[in-house]
């Protein structure tokens, strides 16, 4: 499981963004194709939007991997 933390003073990180970040998708199409293909789930639930809003205790599975978004205070977020 990966762990993505928000920068200090973020609420929340966009999905198509969080999947750019962790490197599951190499760029915001891949993101979007992912997404729109329903092989992207939040909290267990399939999710389709690329602009769902992600807080800290959310969980992304995508293609066997687990992403795990927790606050923070780092400057550019860490995956």
């Amino acid at each position: 499981m990966q762990k993505f933390t928000l920068r200090d003073g973020d609420e929340f990180i966009r999905l198509g963004q969080v999947l750019k970040a962790a490197g599951v998708a190499g760029s915001g199409v891949e993101a979007k194709d992912m997404i729109q293909a329903g092989e992207v789930s939040v909290n267990g639930l399939e999710e389709t939007r690329r602009g769902r809003k992600l807080y800290p205790g959310d969980m992304v599975s995508v293609s066997g991997e687990e992403i795990a978004i927790q606050s923070g205070g780092l400057p550019n977020g860490e995956v």
